[in-house]
């Protein structure tokens, strides 16, 4: 009975882990375009940068 709620356990960590990883990976790719709309918007060189570092 310990095995099988440490498997349940196990599962839901993983589930969750998995889960919170596939909405970094979205999260990622929306900044990824918003820093290469901003790039292409206000050029590549000179000038004050879209994001002011």
């Amino acid at each position: 009975m310990a095995v099988l709620i440490a498997v349940l356990i196990l599962a839901l960590i993983l589930g969750g882990a998995g889960f919170a990883v596939h909405v970094l990976w979205w999260i990622a790719l929306a900044v990824l375009v918003l820093w290469v709309l901003g790039f292409f918007l206000h050029g590549a060189a000179g000038g004050r940068r879209w994001y002011g570092w």
